[in-house]
């Protein structure tokens, strides 16, 4: 058995940031918790009123929108298969491939925390093919089928 896995598969802010290359206003993972090696993850995302989205989507009711919640479920993934493979932000990315059989059961509003259950469904490489499933206060909120795969990027040139 892991550390990983000892440990209740705990992966905190810092470690977040250390793995995926977004920032604000694009990270949309806080933390993640329930990691298994190869197999699934659980990512938190907390739902605050000073999202910069909200103005806009929309001022008197405020909904996260849901391809940003499609995007949360896809960085948890990412996150999986970052500590899977000890996958460097450096000269690596980890892309969205596709998506299937989304499913949208419940807004997400301030206050919401956002549990993103993600499963590996399928591993080839470095391919994966995801399992997700979001919930708010233990409802389903939505679910999609997804994919990802490790790129090598070029360094800028200067």
């Amino acid at each position: 058995m892991t550390d990983d896995t000892e440990a209740g598969g705990k992966i905190d802010y810092a470690e977040v940031m250390r793995r995926l290359p977004h920032r604000y206003p694009f990270l949309l993972v806080d933390k993640a918790q329930d990691y298994v090696a190869g197999t699934s993850i659980t990512g938190v995302k907390n739902v605050t009123h000073n999202e910069p989205f909200f103005p806009g989507h929309f001022p008197i009711d405020p909904v996260m929108p849901g391809v940003l919640i499609v995007e949360a479920m896809a960085q948890t993934g990412a996150l999986l298969m970052s500590k899977t493979m000890d996958v460097a932000v450096e000269g690596k990315v980890i892309m969205f491939m596709s998506i299937d059989g989304v499913r949208f059961r419940k807004p997400a509003r301030p206050g919401d925390q956002l549990h993103m259950k993600v499963v590996v469904t399928k591993q080839r490489g470095d391919i994966f093919k995801f399992r997700g499933e979001t919930f708010i206060d233990d409802k389903l909120a939505a679910e999609a089928d997804f994919a990802a795969m490790v790129v090598t990027v070029d360094a800028p040139v200067s």
